[in-house]
């Protein structure tokens, strides 16, 4: 069973920070509509900025699901499992927006990453922050032993030839609206 915590502090605080990948689920207001569950990950790109806030880097991928719910609903949950160490399993159940590139206040929100906001600027669709209304942990005792090996290098690697325009483009064409039809990016002009 669940325990619920009063917010993001002390040893639950130090758990997330320490993980290399959490995952997010969302979901579209329409219940014929598909709820999504994405991987994310690379260090740096997550942070917990108060006992009820968190933000993460939305990093260019192929899908825009994430982005099109939040900007519709807000609901999203996130959840962090121990592939090493005692057993555990944090989920962090909030209200989520949006701040796209290109929005006012886009690079305040990118420079509080640090080095990786500043090594992946050009990759940043977005930088999603989210009001923590529920922190909950639970026993993970299914959850297998993994090895943390090292990062993946393809995004980077793939993103290393882009110009801006190339990305805009690509946006444009993969992330103008969720697998659902909900809007995502909104092409600059």
């Amino acid at each position: 069973m669940a325990k619920v915590h009063d917010g993001i502090s002390g040893r639950l605080r130090e758990f997330i920070e320490a993980q290399p990948v959490f995952f997010v689920g969302t979901a579209p207001l329409d219940p014929d509509g598909l709820v999504n569950l994405s991987p994310k990950g690379t260090r740096g790109t997550f942070r917990v900025v108060d006992e009820h806030t968190f933000a993460y880097l939305d990093i260019t991928g192929s899908g825009i699901e994430t982005v099109a719910h939040l900007r519709e609903n807000g609901r999203i949950c996130v959840m962090f499992c121990a592939f090493e160490g005692p057993p555990n399993i944090v989920r962090l159940h909030g209200t989520g927006r949006v701040l796209a590139a290109g929005d006012p206040g886009f690079d305040d929100a990118l420079a509080g990453f640090g080095e990786a906001g500043t090594s992946r600027r050009m990759q940043s669709r977005a930088v999603i922050t989210v009001h923590v209304a529920r922190v909950a942990d639970a026993c993970g005792y299914a959850v297998p032993f993994m090895d943390y090996r090292e990062e993946r290098t393809l995004l980077d690697r793939w993103a290393d030839d882009k110009t801006p325009g190339d990305l805009e483009a690509y946006h444009a064409k993969k992330n103008a609206e969720s697998i659902d039809g909900l809007p995502g990016l909104v092409p600059r002009a």
